[in-house]
């Protein structure tokens, strides 16, 4: 049973559909905001970073994406404290109209050939804005669901929010996929891009409309009520040791994890396709849509199950089953995917050999050394390669299936020895095998995303939840999560090899799961929490 303050107000079926609907909805929106650049980042490394290497460009472009998840942690302690003293409801409805305005803003900016220097400066501000919003939105509608339900179906409900990321991200992919397919790869890429930013306004517009018919979270209300609510929330959140062990429990047995996973699903999995294996951006935009589409209410019934069996349970099964899946369905996809490039890269191995053979993937002015050179030329056109370092080589040498090439003229050796870095399209017969590979890597995200909004909010007591929640959850995925892509893609640029930044990803989750096991306990079934007493 909930406490007796809890129950004062019990909200009816009709009413927890509405919050449910209305929440969802607008955390889908949000989302969409935020992953739109993310869907775009290829063409923004061009737009706005254009004085670098394409390398460079695109690394700059994710860096920047990255952005706005560094700033998602002061957005919210900001929103969090907001929430916990003035209300879930007002809140949520602040940050998703700070979030429509940036995202709008963004579609009406000059690109770096227009507005020069203030072009990429003003994106990156825009990013933090954007970050600054959504990291109040996710703890405000998912703490706002969880105060209306009761203890037997919190993951239930709450799953259908989780269902945000995942429909946010579908829908960036599917606006881009129409509106690119509508005009001119010169048009897109003169004005086109700008149309999936503009239109966040008709989301704002239907966001609002949908949040303002709601009401506060009874809890909420109550509290105020009882005048039992929190000055200072964020102080009261760090105020012991226990506290603060609970808050790093949080961050890296559940964000951390959990997001790492579904960003691998979703950012990753369209980068992978679009960059290191070459296949045709409007296929894998169609292919990543599908399988998003098949799974996404996996979170529901991942929430759902959670409230039987469970959250740390459900949970674990997700992180484990990501660490089972991540390398063979990687693999399976790259040989599948784009099989001339996978057979030229078994049977003719690029292998690179200098004297400081070193490659920065951020020089402007070109790799200091001849080597490195070599390196920036075989990234560029985003052919695998291995490198020998060889104090005797005076100038480097490139050997193509164990056969001397000349370092300056790559293009038509690796032509002919097969390597295909044009965009292509899988033969059909291919296409089955990449669907379920890719499904095997997105499935382990929505079995660990869909409890743990639920599991999140019953570990917090009423006064700090907010604060406690958004501030756990945003460090976690903000500093450890967001700039994932970047650190990624920048492994794979100075390895040569397109699996070494999986590593990354799959350490990151052995780590979520050692601290899930010892540090998070089990809440399904109980009431939520109205002090650290309890």
């Amino acid at each position: 049973m909930e406490s007796q303050r809890d129950s004062k107000r019990v909200p009816t079926t009709a009413e927890i559909r509405t919050v449910i609907a209305a929440s969802a909805a607008g955390t889908a929106f949000e989302w969409y905001d935020f992953y739109i650049y993310g869907t775009l980042a290829p063409l923004f490394g061009k737009l706005f970073f254009p004085g670098s290497s394409p390398a460079a460009g695109f690394l700059l472009a994710l860096a920047t994406f990255g952005v706005g998840f560094a700033v998602r942690p002061l957005g919210a302690a900001l929103f969090g404290t907001f929430g916990d003293r003035f209300g879930r409801k007002v809140t949520f409805l602040v940050t998703i109209s700070l979030m429509g305005f940036a995202t709008t803003a963004i579609g009406l900016l000059g690109t770096f050939a227009q507005w020069g220097i203030a072009a990429p400066i003003l994106l990156v501000l825009l990013r933090a804005l954007q970050g600054l919003a959504v990291g109040g939105e996710y703890g405000g509608a998912v703490i706002y669901v969880a105060e209306h339900a009761p203890p037997g179906k919190r993951g239930f409900y709450t799953g259908w929010i989780q269902i945000g990321a995942t429909t946010g991200f579908s829908l960036s992919l599917l606006v881009v996929l129409v509106t690119s397919s509508l005009m001119s790869e010169a048009a897109w890429e003169a004005w086109g891009w700008r149309v999936p930013f503009i239109l966040s306004l008709v989301l704002l517009g239907v966001s609002l409309w949908m949040r303002l018919k709601l009401s506060e979270s009874p809890v909420f209300a109550a509290m105020q009520a009882a005048d039992e609510v929190a000055k200072s929330p964020l102080r009261e959140a760090f105020a012991t040791p226990a506290r603060v062990r609970r808050l790093l429990a949080v961050t890296f047995g559940g964000a951390v994890g959990q997001a790492i996973i579904g960003y691998t699903g979703l950012i990753q999995l369209l980068t992978f396709l679009q960059v290191s294996v070459h296949v045709d951006p409007v296929l894998t935009r169609v292919l990543l849509i599908g399988v998003l589409a098949s799974v996404a209410l996996g979170n529901v019934a991942a929430g759902w199950l959670s409230d039987r069996m469970g959250r740390k349970p459900v949970v674990l099964f997700g992180y484990l089953m990501f660490l089972v899946v991540l390398f063979p369905s990687f693999g399976v996809i790259a040989d599948q995917a784009n099989p001339a490039l996978a057979r030229a890269a078994k049977d003719y191995p690029v292998v690179v050999y200098g004297h400081d053979c070193s490659y920065n993937p951020f020089a402007q002015n070109g790799q200091a050394s001849a080597c490195g050179k070599v390196l920036d030329t075989l990234t560029r056109i985003g052919v695998p390669y291995a490198k020998e370092d060889s104090a005797y080589e005076a100038a480097p040498r490139v050997t193509i299936g164990g056969q001397p090439t000349d370092a300056d003229a790559l293009a038509p050796a690796l032509k002919a020895a097969g390597y295909s870095i044009d965009p292509v399209r899988p033969p059909a017969g291919n296409l089955v095998l990449i669907v379920l590979a890719m499904l095997a890597i997105a499935i382990p995200g929505v079995i660990a995303y869909g409890p743990m909004g639920a599991w999140m909010t019953e570990l917090f007591p009423a006064r700090t939840r907010y604060s406690s929640l958004a501030t756990s959850y945003n460090f976690g995925v903000g500093i450890f999560v967001g700039f994932m892509p970047f650190t990624v893609q920048a492994i794979v640029a100075t390895t040569g090899d397109v699996m070494a930044g999986f590593w990354y990803p799959f350490l990151m989750v052995v780590l979520s799961v050692i601290v899930a096991v010892f540090g998070m306990p089990e809440t399904a079934g109980t009431k939520l929490k109205e002090s650290d007493a309890e």
